[in-house]
């Protein structure tokens, strides 16, 4: 099992930094040939930039090694980093694309390209400009978090309860980056809501869980009536699967593996585990499809699922599915590429039988401490009791 564990770890890790050294370069051979860097420059350029493709790593050599302050310092700049190196790699593309478009008009149409095109280098410094002006505004964006409202008007609602209120938090990727103050901001839209219960749809967690005991108590203080719910994203299994529901369940949390729990006598709520739980051959419970034919359909069903992946003949079985993972792109123009990938991308979702899918934009970010075009969000839904 650790073998298997180890080869996937390192196999992520090949294509990342394959993917990641492969934009660094591109971005080097850019900023040379647009800039005229002289030998000097051009290794200062190259040697921050090696570093800066070897963050992670050295992040996580020295989280492991209890040198928090350093990790945190070197997380924040190397994520921050990674943040404007996408930005300029997609506005690098886009002026590239740009100049092979107007080259191509000048030779159909036989006028000269220079009039419409701006020289190299004052293309390249109004793009990293612009990519550290929208790093900026992302940074501001990913601080404001958003409360988004559902309501479903159902006739699984007792009378007497009128309204039950779920809160949903999503990838919050507590860690070196989201931690205290970040949390706090999350916590304060959660508690405004007044929830009668709360759910997290994976990826509370990321990275080491040693040293989060203050963000432990923070998410203990969170104490609804009918409690607190929680599934594995993939980032529990990357952290460390014992450690991340530890923190989970220590926070308070019902952790759902392929189970489900009885609310209040009319929900039922059921989770099931990330995929990425049978890479690491460490699934529990039984399948979707089994754990929800076993629910009574008199009641409300919630699943709790990480990835917003609905199977073939499931709405059937449940009232409202809750996902996240996509994070919407967290960056755009990311969430080009995550529409392609997920069919629900984010948001609500009518599903066939009468069910619902709400897919979160999530709390918190992974990577870059940033968003841009896809804010941070809690959701919130009402379910209304409704007689007819």
């Amino acid at each position: 099992m650790a073998d298997k564990k180890q080869a996937v770890k390192t196999i992520f890790l090949l294509v990342f930094f394959l993917i990641y050294s492969g934009v660094h370069l591109y971005l080097f051979l850019e900023a040379k040939a647009s800039l005229a860097l002289g030998t000097r420059t051009s290794r200062c350029v190259a040697l921050f930039m090696l570093m800066m493709v070897l963050a992670p790593v050295i992040v996580h050599i020295s989280e492991r090694n209890g040198f928090e302050s350093f990790a945190i310092f070197f997380s924040w700049t190397g994520y921050i980093w990674m943040g404007i190196a996408f930005l300029l790699l997609s506005l690098s593309l886009f002026c590239d694309c740009y100049r092979i478009l107007v080259h191509l008009s000048a030779y159909i149409f036989s006028f000269d390209p220079s009039t419409v095109i701006p020289s190299a280098r004052h293309c390249f410094i109004t793009v990293l400009s612009l990519a550290v002006a929208l790093a900026l505004y992302g940074s501001i964006e990913a601080l404001h978090i958003r409360s988004e409202t559902i309501t479903i008007r159902t006739a699984k609602v007792p009378k007497e309860i009128g309204t039950f209120r779920i809160v949903q938090i999503s990838d919050l990727h507590l860690g070196l980056i989201v931690r205290e103050k970040r949390l706090e901001r999350i916590l304060k839209e959660v508690r405004a809501a007044a929830p009668d219960m709360l759910v997290s749809t994976g990826d509370l967690v990321d990275g080491e869980t040693d040293n989060l005991s203050c963000l432990v108590e923070l998410l203990r203080k969170i104490a609804p009536a009918y409690g607190k719910f929680a599934v594995t994203g993939n980032h529990e299994f990357y952290a460390g699967l014992t450690q991340s529901l530890n923190f989970t369940r220590t926070a308070g949390f019902t952790v759902l593996r392929g189970e489900g729990a009885d609310v209040g006598g009319f929900i039922t709520i059921a989770g099931v585990d990330d995929p990425t739980a049978k890479i690491f051959g460490a699934v529990e419970g039984v399948r979707e499809d089994k754990l929800l034919s076993g629910f009574s359909d008199d009641r409300f069903t919630i699943l709790l699922k990480h990835q917003p992946v609905v199977l073939k003949g499931s709405p059937a079985l449940f009232d409202l599915q809750l996902s996240g993972h996509t994070h919407k792109g967290q960056i755009f123009p990311f969430t080009l590429l995550t529409r392609l990938v997920f069919s629900f991308n984010s948001g609500r979702y009518q599903l066939a039988d009468g069910a619902m899918l709400y897919v979160s934009r999530g709390s918190g970010t992974w990577g870059p401490p940033m968003r841009l075009m896809a804010p941070p969000e809690i959701t919130i839904i009402d379910l209304i009791h409704d007689g007819s």
